[in-house]
């Protein structure tokens, strides 16, 4: 995600230059910042620093989704929004943007079956190629693609 060496604040009105103190709480908490924004002394004001150095890779792909998020399209599209956080994170910031997004179309590119795992529809590619579509119950009963992907991805996690 691209960020100004800016503050916070700064970088989240980017999408919505009317967004009142509110708002950017709110996309804030939909995205699990409250907490670690809480510890940072100059809170909305804190400069982020040259392409947001001074975040960890999480914390940036976090601020832009909030950023998203002001814009209340009707339409979002998110290109591995997640990858960068743990398990409990991405649990925790796709249960807010849920919240926030509520009645909105979302479009999830993702490499992680817990990143699309209570999408309405999936649809598995393979080389450019639709292999396999539906919801996460049907396609994970079929034993096909989707399947065989979460299969690898639990043997790649440590203690697996």
């Amino acid at each position: 995600p691209y960020l100004f060496n800016d503050t916070l604040r700064a970088n989240l009105l980017l999408a919505a230059p009317d967004a009142t103190e509110k708002d950017l709480e709110s996309a804030l908490a939909a995205v699990d910042l409250t907490d670690w924004l809480a510890t940072e002394k100059d809170g909305l004001d804190t400069v982020v620093g040259d392409m947001g150095e001074r975040l960890s890779g999480g914390q940036r792909q976090r601020l832009a989704l909030a950023r998203a998020l002001l814009r209340d399209a009707p339409i979002y599209v998110f290109d591995e929004a997640t990858s960068q956080v743990d398990p409990a994170t991405e649990a925790r910031v796709r249960e807010g943007i849920a919240r926030v997004a509520k009645g909105r179309t979302i479009v999830e590119i993702a490499h992680r079956i817990s990143a699309v795992r209570d999408a309405d529809q999936i649809i598995v590619m393979d080389a450019g190629r639709v292999v396999e579509s539906g919801t996460y119950a049907e396609l994970h009963a079929r034993g096909g693609a989707l399947a065989a992907l979460e299969a690898r991805e639990t043997a790649d996690q440590p203690g697996a």
